[in-house]
């Protein structure tokens, strides 16, 4: 059976990426008055974003929506008539309703056809480990994994990703209403930096530092001392690198993050990506992590 891995926007990955392994990304959309909305990417990038949050408006809190349920029905729709059946991978529902906006488009599908083959994931992730989900995905496409096949796995898959981050600050957390399980380490924080980690598709705090430079060290040591506690082989996975809107900062992490990755013995390549609008909305402009998934070879 012939099949199509498609995503949602947080996914982050670059046209490069989306090209090498023939994925279909259906795109969020970005608004920064609340009546015009972009779709990201396709009608305003992610640098124009970023612009528009540090140094145009930085007062300004962007909002964004959801791709739309025609969206996902026009999706569906076109593989369907190229007799192909899909595998939807989105955003985890904890924070976004992409997925079960993904999910009611499929069902309201299956009504009229129901000899299609549409499954919707839910990630449990979003940015750079929704990427390393989506590419393993779209490996498998590649490499003749029969559509059953790569549901099972990616169901477990799924399980194994962690993104260790750090911000600027709560302020955009707060201000959407997504600080959750960090509540406490609001109210503590003040002029420190909050470390976080993302597990089952939540946001979970991880402790604080004094410094940027600090903090964005220690998502190195969160990613190690998760190996250490669980006893994982690191070989198995698969590594990526996220940052918002200072770049420069962002390559020298993203180097830095390769050498320990290579030098542990780990793997010989890590991911980078520029976190995009969906998440910078929820994060900030300044959010910088590590994401880790285990290789889908690992559940074959």
């Amino acid at each position: 059976m012939k099949y199509q891995i498609v995503s949602d926007g947080c996914c982050d990955l670059t046209q490069k990426e989306i090209s090498q392994y023939h994925l279909r990304i259906v795109p969020f959309y970005v608004s920064f008055d609340e009546k015009t909305y972009y779709k990201e990417i396709e009608e305003i990038g992610i640098r124009d974003v970023y612009e528009e949050m540090v140094v145009k408006h930085p007062e300004i809190f962007p909002k964004t929506s959801l791709p739309s349920m025609q969206d996902y029905l026009d999706v569906f729709q076109e593989y369907y008539d190229q007799d192909t059946a899909v595998i939807c991978i989105c955003f985890t529902p904890a924070l976004s309703g992409s997925y079960n906006c993904a999910c009611n488009a499929r069902d309201i599908f299956l009504e009229d056809h129901p000899d299609a083959h549409v499954t919707v994931i839910n990630s449990q992730a979003g940015t750079v480990t929704q990427a390393l989900m989506v590419i393993e995905a779209g490996k498998m496409q590649q490499s003749g994994i029969p559509y059953e096949e790569s549901i099972r796995i990616l169901e477990e898959m799924k399980k194994s990703n962690r993104i260790f981050f750090t911000v600027g600050n709560l302020d955009y957390l707060q201000h959407g209403g997504r600080i959750g399980r960090l509540a406490g380490l609001a109210a503590s924080a003040l002029s420190l930096k909050p470390m976080i980690t993302l597990i089952d598709g939540e946001i979970t705090k991880s402790g604080v530092g004094r410094s940027r430079k600090k903090t964005v060290k220690k998502t190195i040591e969160l990613m190690e001392n998760h190996f250490k506690d669980t006893g994982e082989d690191p070989t198995k996975y698969y590594y990526a690198v996220g940052y918002g809107f200072d770049i420069e900062e962002g390559k020298a992490f993203y180097h830095t993050v390769e050498e320990v990755v290579r030098d542990h013995g780990w793997a010989e390549e890590v991911l980078e990506t520029q976190i995009g609008a969906t998440i910078a909305v929820h994060t900030g402009p300044h959010a910088i992590g590590i994401g880790i998934i285990k290789r889908y070879e690992e559940y074959l």
